[in-house]
């Protein structure tokens, strides 16, 4: 009962805005807000308010509230365990391994450029280290860089 009260109410506060927004001759925003201002009247002479009011107040309409959630919480968490077990972990591997192209590299430091047609070149075996390599070798391409910027 109270609902309707104060759906009425506002409806008629509502047209009473239009009623004075008409009047400054501002039509088209007078029509809009009469159309506003009829939507809780609409909606109390449907029953949608008195739906509305004794499902808000209703412990078993809660208690539906709460086992959708359940619902929703079981479908997202099934949802994200499949999609993590996508496949078995030697597939992922093989997956990712065949995701980068075997014969990209980094460009050569050296200025050359690769030919742009033809096969792939095979990547260069690292320089085997051995026991009494010196530390300066690890840092010759870098020292190489900042020669060739005048650092």
């Amino acid at each position: 009962m109270i609902a309707e009260t104060v759906c009425s109410a506002v409806s008629a506060a509502g047209l009473g805005i239009a009623v004075v927004t008409a009047y400054r001759k501002r039509f088209l925003a007078a029509a809009r807000l009469a159309a506003y201002a009829l939507v809780p009247v609409g909606l109390v002479m449907t029953g949608v308010v008195g739906w509305l009011s004794d499902t808000a107040l209703s412990p078993t309409a809660w208690a539906g509230f709460g086992v959708l959630g359940a619902a929703w919480l079981l479908f997202a968490g099934t949802r994200a365990v499949e999609r993590r077990r996508a496949g078995t972990g030697a597939e992922r591997g093989a997956a990712g391994r065949d995701a980068v192209a075997p014969a990209a590299s980094a460009p050569p430091l050296g200025g050359r450029a690769r030919p742009a047609a033809g096969p792939a070149t095979t990547p260069r075996p690292a320089p085997s280290r051995g026991a009494g390599a010196e530390p300066a070798e690890d840092f010759s391409d870098i020292e190489a860089i900042l020669k060739k910027h005048g650092i």
